[in-house]
């Protein structure tokens, strides 16, 4: 068997290049279904330990009674922006045995979520749109508001919808585009 050659100049995908969190979005670009379902698609096709996909989604298209539910519940610093997105998805991990409250589902249903949010995002991009993932809104109201049961966790939210700034433009907390460098993100390499 020969090695298979590896491209000799790998690029970073210009869609991740380009990535960044809007804050303030165009409140006229509609989602439609399809478009929905094709975010969704990229989710459940993430990896997941023992293939166990350990992630539901509240899915919210601005407009819709779902959205509405949802917006009540953003913090005052998410409520002035995550509104005019095009659609917000609440992000559940499989936290614990149904029936139990000691029993852990599994040790990697956060990172396995985080890994479907990551799909999605990267399909977002690819599809045109810009994504916010975010963590400031009530999350036990948000349990209470969807009768999530107590064995899932209400984990984290994303917006997606198409950005009315560009990188950098709106100075926000929590939106640098200023990363660490490989060195500062590697422990060891070859």
């Amino acid at each position: 068997m020969t090695p298979c050659d590896v491209p000799t100049v790998p690029e970073l995908h210009p869609a991740l290049e380009r990535r960044f969190s809007p804050v303030i979005f165009d409140d006229t670009a509609t989602l439609t279904g399809e478009h929905v379902d094709t975010l969704l698609d990229a989710a459940r096709l993430a990896p997941s330990a023992g293939n166990s996909q350990p992630w539901m989604f509240i899915v919210g298209r601005r407009g819709d009674a779902i959205h509405a539910r949802i917006v009540r519940h953003l913090a005052r610093s998410s409520a002035a922006w995550a509104p005019g997105a095009s659609l917000l998805v609440v992000n559940l991990a499989h936290v614990r045995v149904e029936g139990t409250s000691d029993w852990e589902y599994s040790e990697f249903s956060r990172y396995d979520l985080g890994q479907a949010v990551a799909h999605m995002t990267i399909q977002g991009l690819a599809m045109g749109l810009d994504a916010h993932q975010f963590r400031a809104f009530d999350r036990d109201a948000v349990a209470r508001a969807f009768d999530v049961p107590p064995h899932w966790e209400v984990t984290s939210m994303t917006a997606f919808g198409t950005a009315a700034h560009a990188a950098g433009e709106v100075s926000s907390p929590g939106t640098s585009r200023a990363r660490a460098d490989r060195d500062a993100i590697t422990w060891a390499r070859a």
